[in-house]
């Protein structure tokens, strides 16, 4: 692939092998139950890059992105190498053992697979309209989706385009990995993928008046989704249930606590019971959704919740304990426009809240990195991590980020 100029990498004198081995050793710790310190990572995809012109020379939109799989292997690399010298973070830095690249359709897929058409609205990020808000009993008229068909048809088309370009290309001499197809072994929750099928307030509206109808749309989805995933699992030899299993499930902030418990939690619990041991169940909410992080502990056994939006950290931890995992941090346009200074402000804000207790805490931003985000303001915020966060007597030996960028 042609390699497209980029700005100068912001990590210029970075001492990535130190990072590197130091971070194995943190991480290492951080699983076994007995953190060193709080580990800071970033989440990342295709929108920074795609959305940020100085980045993008070749002006690639998301429809490009989207309909090319070429276009998508390349683009990905490119955004790798640049974010591995510029974004500071406890993953491995600089060129990497092997890269590694995945099929990425958003957050669109299962909404499409279930007969939403996608959107580009102004180049954005895809999106999907509700297609059956009018009548939602339409969404089940032709039966269960195949697996393999439509949305998922073109994943695996994709998937395969990028295994057999990865086994004859390297990048900057490096060798490439393909991800298995997370668009088929996961999925959203329930609620929130009616809520895309058929619109949140059709769907609220329906809990409210019309609940045995929209348990029928609820049982429709949740049993299209966990026969997708089973066959997937089984095309790709991945057994379940597993340790760790995610999904997430934005639409949640929604609705309240009882709400939940006598409307949705059936059909997590189906899926987390067929594809989750006990151990760490993970779940990703958008919004502010901590009035519900109490019964979704209690009632479906969630261990590490990806908040995905800034909420009260301290009241969170006194009502988890100790011992369930968060991750979180400052929201994004904060991270994008303040200053250094107020970026470290906030992140030290954060972890002196209390959230610290039991060391159970991943520092983040809040959630998903904007573009435009300067490489300083993440610098700030990883200096700041290593700085206040949760760390072992002695075990503070350096911080590989310049002091003098911090400044």
């Amino acid at each position: 692939m042609t390699v497209f100029p980029l700005p100068t990498d912001y990590l210029l004198s970075f001492p990535f092998e130190e990072h590197n081995a130091e971070i194995q050793e943190m991480w290492s710790a951080f699983r076994a139950g007995n953190p060193l310190r709080t580990p800071i990572i970033l989440g990342l995809n295709a929108r920074y890059f795609l959305l940020n012109p100085s980045l993008n020379q070749r002006q690639v939109t998301f429809r490009r992105y989207s309909e090319n799989p070429h276009v998508m292997f390349d683009l990905q690399l490119e955004f790798q190498r640049w974010s591995k010298f510029n974004l500071v973070q406890d993953t491995e830095l600089g060129l990497p053992e092997k890269w590694k690249v995945w099929v990425d359709l958003q957050n669109y897929y299962d909404a499409t697979w279930l007969g939403c058409e996608l959107e580009y609205p102004d180049d954005e990020v895809p999106d999907v309209r509700p297609a059956f808000s009018d009548c939602p009993e339409k969404l089940m008229e032709r039966g269960l989706p195949d697996p393999f068909g439509g949305t998922m048809a073109d994943g695996l088309r994709y998937w395969e385009r990028f295994k057999e370009r990865a086994e004859k290309e390297v990048f900057f001499g490096r060798p490439i990995e393909v991800a298995e197809p997370s668009f088929g072994t996961g999925m959203d929750g329930v609620f929130t993928v009616a809520c895309c099928l058929i619109g949140p307030e059709t769907v609220c509206e329906m809990l409210l008046c019309d609940t045995e109808r929209i348990h029928q749309i609820f049982g429709f989805i949740a049993e299209a989704l966990v026969a997708k995933v089973k066959a997937w699992r089984q095309k790709c030899d991945l057994p379940y249930p597993v340790d760790g299993f995610s999904t997430g499930n934005d639409c949640l902030a929604l609705i309240s606590a009882r709400t939940y418990r006598e409307h949705i939690l059936p059909y997590d619990r189906l899926i987390y019971d067929t594809f989750a041991t006990e151990k760490n169940r993970t779940l990703h909410l958008c919004g502010d959704a901590g009035h519900l992080f109490q019964t979704l502990n209690t009632e479906l056994g969630i261990t590490t919740f990806d908040t995905g939006f800034p909420v009260d950290f301290a009241a969170l931890r006194r009502t988890l304990g100790p011992e369930v995992t968060i991750q979180g941090g400052p929201h994004i346009e904060m991270l994008r426009s303040s200053s250094m200074e107020e970026v470290a402000t906030e992140t030290r804000r954060i972890l002196e809240s209390g959230v610290l207790e039991g060391g159970r805490f991943v520092l983040r931003e809040g959630n998903n990195l904007a573009p435009l985000t300067p490489p300083e303001n993440v610098a700030a915020m990883y200096g700041a991590g290593r700085r206040f966060g949760f760390c072992r007597d002695g075990y503070h030996r350096w911080n590989p980020v310049d002091r003098k960028r911090l400044n």
